[in-house]
């Protein structure tokens, strides 16, 4: 039987205000770090977390039918293995490269400018709430082909459901309530798939319609679950990371400048948040055999997560880890949102994210735009800045004041 760490818990309070000062003693006196109260451990070093998350021999990710399935309402692209996997993701993969993309990035435009365009003229905005949360859904559902006046109800249904996949104990009434949002989620988008498979458009739903795998269509349950499984892949990191960039640029004066001479460095910029502050901290996987890591055994049939911001921080991995830097030689930012990144904020192996380059043109396309608007953007006075989240993390709020716009003194379109 395991060993409980008398430290601290992953589950405290104390943990989750600050989880970034923890990193380091856990890397270095606790790496395979087990808790009781679920049964689980948690890996914090670089080499073993890319280890779990490259080796899908080794490392399953059977727990989702556990913690994702009953309220994706059917099985999602991580469960999938072999011929179903490499067919299905390359199915939405489509629907976020090449002319999709670039229609997509089109859309991203539009939304920002409609949503940032009331708050120009007033010189104060919440990052989160006002713009950065309803711009991912909004996006999302422009993506899929959801009607964008339809974002509220769809964003509380998804609420529910990233809870019940990000929550690693629920209270029967918080469960209940999960599975319910998915139920009614599933609801609503079962009459539209009836429509899309009569008369299929460009969107995403309408290809995974009139996709085959193996010379077969998917079904209602199949294309419901890869909805549900984009709507809170494409939404859940994106308004954290906005948040997140702009926060730390806005903490380091000098970086923020540098990025407004040039736009080039955009780019580092975002992979460096990425790696600084993953909005995905945890990545679960389920060990097919005993497996030993720093000298511990991790038993077979164990759940271990994979401590994303932990390995980002290691200084194994990265020199000066805890250090905000965009100019940092050992990130690689051209390689930053593929398979060949140092980071691990995106996954890594078999499974890693499928929307990572629509992740970076969406985060890319908006920064850029809001950058020139935002002058002498700063902290709210009186603001406190809060984070939240164990599995996602990111601002609870991000109050921001910057120089108004005057009326017609700057125009804000799809076009910029």
């Amino acid at each position: 039987m395991p060993v409980a760490s008398t430290r601290f818990s992953v589950l405290s309070e104390e943990f989750a205000a600050d989880p970034y000062r923890h990193f380091a003693p856990l890397r270095e006196q606790d790496p395979v770090h087990y808790e009781p109260a679920i049964d689980s451990y948690f890996l914090s070093r670089h080499e073993d977390v890319k280890r779990v998350l490259t080796d899908h021999e080794a490392f399953t990710t059977e727990m989702l039918q556990v913690r994702a399935e009953p309220v994706m309402r059917g099985r999602v692209l991580a469960q999938m293995t072999g011929a179903e996997h490499t067919a299905k993701r390359k199915i939405v993969v489509r629907g976020f490269t090449g002319p999709a993309l670039q229609e997509q990035i089109r859309a991203v435009r539009a939304n920002a400018a409609e949503l940032i365009a009331p708050f120009l003229t007033r010189g104060r905005m919440d990052l989160v709430a006002d713009f950065g949360r309803p711009l991912a859904i909004q996006v999302t559902l422009d993506v899929l082909g959801l009607e964008r006046r339809d974002w509220r109800q769809v964003a509380a249904w998804h609420g529910g459901v990233a809870e019940f996949i990000t929550s690693l104990a629920l209270t029967p009434e918080r469960r209940r309530h999960c599975l319910d949002c998915a139920e009614q989620l599933e609801a609503y988008l079962l009459p539209v798939i009836g429509q899309r498979r009569r008369q299929p458009g460009d969107d995403l739903i309408s290809k995974l319609c009139t996709s085959e795998f193996d010379g077969i269509g998917m079904s209602d349950r199949d294309v419901t679950a890869l909805i549900i499984n984009v709507l809170v892949a494409a939404s859940e990191p994106a308004d954290k990371t906005l948040a997140l960039l702009f926060k730390h640029l806005i903490d380091r004066p000098g970086q923020l400048a540098q990025v407004r001479r040039d736009p080039e460095l955009l780019d580092a910029a975002i992979a460096e948040t990425l790696r600084f502050t993953p909005p995905v901290q945890l990545v679960p996987r389920q060990a097919k055999e005993d497996a030993v890591f720093a000298g511990a055994t991790v038993p077979a049939g164990a759940t271990v997560f994979c401590m994303i911001g932990a390995a980002n921080r290691d200084p194994a991995a990265f020199t000066d880890p805890d250090s905000f830097d965009i100019h940092r030689p050992d990130l690689g930012a051209a390689r930053s949102f593929t398979a060949a990144a140092q980071h691990l904020s995106f996954g890594a192996g078999l499974h890693q994210c499928v929307g990572a380059a629509f992740a970076r043109a969406e985060i890319e396309t908006v920064a850029a735009m809001l950058l020139p608007l935002l002058d002498q953007v700063r902290h709210s006075p009186g603001s406190r800045y809060r984070e939240a989240g164990l599995y996602t993390r990111g601002p609870v709020a991000l109050p921001l004041d910057f120089t108004p716009v005057q009326a017609g003194e700057r125009h804000v379109g799809p076009t910029l």
